[in-house]
């Protein structure tokens, strides 16, 4: 047994050998997906590379070309296909290969019918909302470029965007966009640069191509990655007649890598040319207005009432005066009413007044007890009395009664 060896008691490899080949031999067929490469024929064997389109991993298979002759120039280099393949293992050469009995073609149909999928997958967790989408920075100091190691795509992006806006920097991440690494190396540019605080937009851009040929930017791996990474996000492939999953995950989608250049920085000349025309209503606007308040101005200063301010005045001036001349007339008249009243009410008085009785010759007399005397029986022979005059008083004795 296996667990009976020893580095004293090892197997040889010829004994080992049989026993893998056994185990191998004993696993089920399995259909397995990939992408035709490197098809070489040898007799009535077809030897060829199935290769995975998002990772980059092969497997050896062999194939009878009866099997594949029902799908004629079709299987070929770059075909995507699903075979019916059974694990063997070579004892000579200590190889696993796939020894493939049935071989289909993945039809466009299929392939996009995957993708559909994909997209309400990823639909229904949100990841293409609208309140996801970010806006793009006005002005971007530092871009960050995503594009092919080889092509046209670096070069539409970087020349476009420095004629439009020549301070502009890049911080360019040259990576396959096609193939088994593209998927990887993408979205590892993509992390890279989202980590990196200098860049302020991200733009991922190729060239177009076939729809083949665009399958890792609708891969779920990448559009999940595009759709982490916090920096806004643009997506340039390219491709009119087809819509790749990034697109829809992208912050913004452009047309081609042109349309990306004019969408991540302004035109230099257009912003000038709108702060010469903003000078310009500007000035038209403050000059316009200090000609309409100048205008009223003057109107205002041909009023009656700004040449002469002291209208204003005048009439209330003479109000006052009438009324000061009346208000002084009816208490001139007041007074001499009063004075008259008074007059009158004086002589009344004057000739009620017992001292006017007096004057005429009259006198009051009083006992000592201040009693008037009104009858000599009040007084007897030696009282003492208060004789009242006008002039004053004088005193008195009784000598008879």
């Amino acid at each position: 047994m296996a667990g009976d060896t020893t580095p004293e008691r090892p197997w040889p490899v010829r004994h080992l050998a049989p026993k893998v080949a056994d185990y191998v031999a004993r696993m089920p067929p399995v259909w397995v997906e990939g992408q035709v490469l490197n098809v070489r024929r040898w007799n009535t064997l077809l030897f060829l590379t199935l290769r995975d389109t998002d990772l980059d991993m092969s497997l050896s298979v062999t194939l009878p070309a009866v099997a594949a002759m029902s799908l004629g120039e079709k299987f070929a280099d770059g075909a995507h296909v699903v075979v019916h393949a059974r694990p063997q293992y070579q004892v000579k050469k200590g190889s696993l290969g796939f020894a493939a009995d049935r071989v289909r073609l993945v039809g466009l149909g299929e392939l996009l019918a995957r993708i559909e999928h994909l997209k309400g997958v990823l639909a229904a967790e949100g990841l293409f909302d609208d309140s996801r989408k970010r806006p793009l920075p006005f002005l971007p100091a530092v871009v960050g470029l995503v594009c092919a190691q080889q092509g046209d795509a670096e070069h539409d992006v970087v020349s476009n965007a420095r004629a439009r806006w020549p301070a502009v920097q890049f911080e360019i991440r040259r990576v396959t966009v096609q193939g088994p690494s593209a998927v990887p190396e993408v979205s590892a540019a993509i992390a890279e640069l989202d980590a990196d605080p200098r860049v302020e937009v991200v733009v991922v851009a190729r060239g177009g191509g076939s729809f083949e040929d665009l399958l890792p930017f609708s891969n779920e791996t990448l559009v999940r990655a595009a759709a982490a990474c916090r920096t806004p996000l643009i997506s340039a492939i390219g491709h009119h007649l087809d819509t790749p999953l990034l697109d829809l995950v992208a912050d913004l989608r452009a047309s081609t890598p042109t349309d990306a250049a004019k969408r991540v920085v302004p035109d230099v000349t257009e912003e000038r040319a709108r702060i010469v025309q903003a000078r310009t209503r500007s000035r038209a606007a403050v000059t316009h207005r200090i000609a309409r308040e100048e205008s009223a101005l003057a109107h205002v200063r041909t009023r009656p009432v700004m040449a002469r301010p002291e209208t204003l005045v005048a009439p209330h001036e003479d109000a006052l005066h009438r009324d000061t001349a009346r208000a002084r007339s009816l208490l001139d008249a007041a007074l001499a009413q009063a004075a008259t009243t008074t007059a009158r009410l004086a002589g009344q008085v004057r000739a009620l007044s017992p001292a006017a009785t007096l004057a005429r010759g009259y006198a009051v007399v009083q006992r000592a007890d201040g009693a008037v005397v009104r009858s000599p029986d009040e007084v007897t022979a030696g009282d003492r009395l208060r004789v009242r005059v006008a002039a004053g008083e004088l005193a008195a004795d009784v000598v008879d009664a």
